[in-house]
């Protein structure tokens, strides 16, 4: 797969159809790994660290999640197909996971917010086999892994714990975990439980979806202000070059 560049972060450069055949491949292949799904808050932190990067840049596939980051590649010239968010990825291989009858464990969010998701889902993909679920209030990862092992494992967990600590227990339990593909995704648990909603297409459309969460959650406010730090780091890259990796 063709890669670009972002500030030291190696995204694979596919459209949703690409990332989801590539992840279906893996899975029957029986190939461990894990996806992450970077938008310019999670770049920004991989740039302030190494070790962080480097998780990120290990996984088996880094898609770009947020218009932000189709900005910056464009700005540096090595512009991206397209933005995958995390949560049309996720939807879309659970479709073609049910093509096939094959399971998923859901790990993160509030206690009861796995549940109900996975209500919503085998509701939505009845071929797909819900392994299991943990809330993300676990005592300790060794909680996580034992929850996991006690439903017999999954071809995919959904790890929804926020970054960067999805990340790093993904990478730091691969080899550990009864899993075949881990996939890093924020906050889609509560979308898919509809304790939380979606931005309207039509902010989508706009690629404005980053507004509708600061206007029903006003608390990121803080954690949205990285994004002109983004932007400025990218544009100072471009000007003056900077170190990339």
């Amino acid at each position: 797969m063709k890669t670009a560049n972002i500030l030291g972060v190696t995204f694979h450069n596919v459209t949703l159809k690409d990332a989801v055949d590539a992840a279906m491949d893996q899975i029957r292949a029986g190939k461990k790994g894990y996806v992450v799904t970077p938008n310019p808050e999670i770049v920004y932190a991989t740039f302030e660290d190494p070790v962080f990067r480097d998780i990120v840049n290990r996984a088996s596939l880094v898609l770009p999640d947020g218009i932000g980051v189709i900005y910056a590649a464009r700005i540096l010239g090595v512009p991206l197909a397209g933005k995958v968010p995390g949560i049309d990825f996720a939807d879309a291989l659970m479709y073609r996971m049910s093509q096939e009858g094959m399971r998923l464990f859901l790990l993160g969010a509030k206690p009861g917010v796995a549940e109900k998701a996975a209500e919503n889902i085998k509701k939505k993909y009845p071929g797909l086999v819900i392994a299991g679920t943990q809330d993300g209030y676990f005592k300790d990862d060794q909680q996580a892994i034992d929850a996991v092992k006690a439903a017999g494992g999954a071809d995919v967990m959904f790890t929804c714990l926020g970054a960067p600590k999805q990340e790093r227990f993904m990478a730091g339990h691969m080899d550990e975990l009864p899993v075949t593909l881990s996939c890093g995704l924020g906050g889609s648990l509560d979308v898919f439980a509809g304790t939380v909603q979606r931005a309207p297409e039509l902010f989508r459309r706009l690629n404005l979806e980053w507004l509708h969460r600061l206007l029903k959650q006003p608390s990121r406010f803080g954690r949205m202000m990285k994004l002109p730090l983004f932007l400025l780091i990218t544009i100072k890259t471009r000007l003056f070059g900077g170190k990339q990796s």
